[in-house]
């Protein structure tokens, strides 16, 4: 678009050179008064051209008022060098491949945490004595993590290649394990949740950009968020068979597993995006020769200039809303099965959560396809109001089976939503700001996993586990809400 409009800028420019006769200038003596006359016997040429608003500033200040200060923002976004068309895919060059998998194997991890403390919250509590409301904080740690990754993540790229920047995100799950494993007292274990999220988001971010940077970058982020689905059904599993193995005051044990996983990822990450830049000049490599200063204070400044974008103001509570519905549901569903069906050991339901996981999987697998088909818009009007059914029997249906299995097919539901959102994401974004769009609403969006679970367990702790679907389907309802407003602006832009 922008190499169109600059020809168009050149023809017009050109056009004066030749346009010589004296009849049409007025008093016209010389070349420069020849020139402003140009202008002003066609003005319409500007309005027709559009010229875009880094043309030089001898022209008339008007064209800048003609561009929204999102635009503004996002051209200080290093994104702006991507082509529309990206030459590199998950195998070319070679070692895309491998850092396709890096990305999916630090998104299982990151699948693994989430999915972990819904089976172990309830030992959690007998450990550390402590109820809904105190057991809660490891969301709001996990959430401030996300947070403060998000407005530090695009400064560090600045400063950091992206094997560096990988190598201290895995280096800081690594230091939040530490605590973890050795049954820390709990304001620690809160703080090892902080360093989980920033680590988490920040990898999560830069994950989501490689991916969605990929020709076929639609099918790429199906497969790494199924990763995420894969870890957040393995994990509670795991949980719950290493708690019933080796005892529930031994619960801490399991994280000796992500922190392995976390320690391949570190050493897998760095060796596989070691040549990152060398292979993409055109993008990481002219970041880095940029002005530390400007890295930095512009970086900060134009995400917050980005959240003003409407695409990505409701993309981040979309986001917000689904992965807080969906960490939610998997942190909370094991304690209100025990407290509100009865079940008298946490083991024998244990493994409920690993259905809704394995549901979000096989939907991210299988279902994404249809979706692109059927058209993303009104795919995900479709599954986010299935879930909100299903959850429904999950509330009122006494059955613990058939909880059970309304709770899978809630996460079958829901699994395709993300990168069918996703995919309408990208498609919304022009390509000069997708960078700094998918990275404000991967690390606020994803912050929602962690704030909702907690404001579920501090009202738990006063009115009970029952609040776990009001919340979930409030949080859907938001969902549709954003999504309204979201294919309201694409038909408007059609």
């Amino acid at each position: 678009m922008n190499t169109s409009t600059f020809d168009a800028f050149i023809t017009h420019e050109q056009s004066h050179i030749h346009i010589t006769p004296p009849a049409k200038v007025a008093g016209a003596g010389g070349a420069p008064l020849l020139h402003v006359d140009s202008h002003r016997s066609r003005p319409e040429s500007i309005h027709m051209h559009q010229l875009p608003k880094h043309t030089p500033t001898s022209h008339p200040a008007a064209l800048e008022s003609n561009r929204t200060s999102e635009h503004e923002a996002f051209a200080r976004d290093e994104a702006g060098a991507e082509s529309a068309e990206p030459a590199q895919s998950v195998l070319s060059p070679y070692m895309n491949r491998w850092r396709f998998l890096a990305a999916c194997l630090m998104n299982m991890g990151n699948g693994i945490n989430d999915g972990a403390p819904g089976a172990l919250i309830p030992y959690m509590e007998k450990y550390y004595n402590i109820g809904y409301a105190v057991v809660s904080l490891i969301f709001v740690g996990n959430a401030l993590g996300f947070i403060t990754a998000a407005f530090f993540v695009d400064a560090l790229r600045a400063r950091l290649s992206r094997a560096h920047l990988m190598i201290a995100a895995q280096a800081c799950l690594l230091a939040a394990y530490i605590p973890l494993v050795t049954g820390a007292p709990f304001p620690v274990i809160v703080l090892s949740f902080f360093l989980l999220g920033f680590g988490m988001a920040t990898n999560l971010t830069l994950n989501t950009l490689f991916c969605g940077s990929l020709r076929n970058g639609t099918t790429a982020l199906g497969a790494l968020h199924g990763a995420y689905g894969l870890g957040g059904t393995v994990g509670p599993v795991l949980a719950t068979a290493m708690v019933s193995s080796i005892g529930w005051h031994l619960w801490f044990r399991f994280y000796l597993i992500p922190m392995s996983l976390a320690a391949f990822s570190l050493l897998f990450s760095a060796w596989s995006f070691a040549s990152y830049e060398t292979d993409n000049p055109e993008g990481e490599q002219q970041q880095q020769h940029e002005p530390q200063q400007q890295s930095v204070k512009a970086r900060l400044a134009s995400m917050f200039h980005a959240l003003r974008a409407r695409l990505v103001f409701l993309g981040a509570l979309f986001v917000f809303a689904y992965q807080g519905a969906e960490v939610s549901i998997s942190g909370w569903v094991i304690s209100f099965l025990v407290d509100v069906r009865d079940v008298a050991n946490p083991q024998a339901v244990g493994y409920v959560t690993a259905g809704f996981w394995a549901g979000i999987t096989v939907g991210r697998f299988l279902l994404s396809g249809l979706g692109q088909k059927v058209g993303e818009k009104r795919f995900v009007y479709v599954m986010t109001l299935g879930a909100a059914c299903f959850q429904l029997l999950v509330w009122f249906v006494p059955n613990i089976v058939g909880n059970a299995v309304s709770l899978a097919i809630v996460g079958l539901l829901l699994g395709p939503i993300y990168p069918c959102a996703a995919t309408v994401f990208l498609k919304g974004m022009p390509s000069r700001s997708r960078t700094s769009g998918i990275a404000i609403i991967t690390a606020f969006g994803s912050s929602g996993g962690a704030l909702a679970p907690f404001t579920t367990g501090m009202i738990a702790q006063a009115s009970g586990t029952w609040v776990l679907h009001p919340i979930a389907l409030a949080l859907f309802a938001a969902m549709v809400g954003c999504w309204f407003f979201l294919s309201s602006r694409s038909k408007r832009e059609d």
